[in-house]
């Protein structure tokens, strides 16, 4: 892997560590909350997590693809990127 991609994968890897440690932070929030309100932090929560794993396996795919996809992989990357910080912001703001 050439030193480019590798900074890129250790910066979104240590961005998934952020995301995780705000994603346990928000299911504390969510345990704590009452029944009803509590159905919807987890549905939230959900949809958070499978955008994470959908960014972590796309980390993988950028960590194995060739010299000449790396550039259109990161391009799909970034999107499942921006989609899981969007999604982690929404719900740290509805659970204020």
């Amino acid at each position: 892997m050439n030193e480019k991609r590798d900074a890129y994968v250790q910066k979104l890897k240590a961005k998934l560590d952020e995301w995780n440690a705000e994603i346990e932070k928000l299911k504390a929030k969510a345990d704590q909350a009452e029944a009803k309100t509590r159905i919807e932090y987890f549905k939230q929560l959900e949809g958070i997590r499978a955008k994470q794993k959908e960014l972590k396996n796309k980390v993988a795919e950028l960590q194995a693809a060739g010299e000449s996809a790396w550039e259109e992989m990161k391009v799909r990357t970034e999107k499942a990127r921006d989609a899981l910080n969007k999604a982690v912001d929404s719900a740290k703001a509805r659970f204020k």
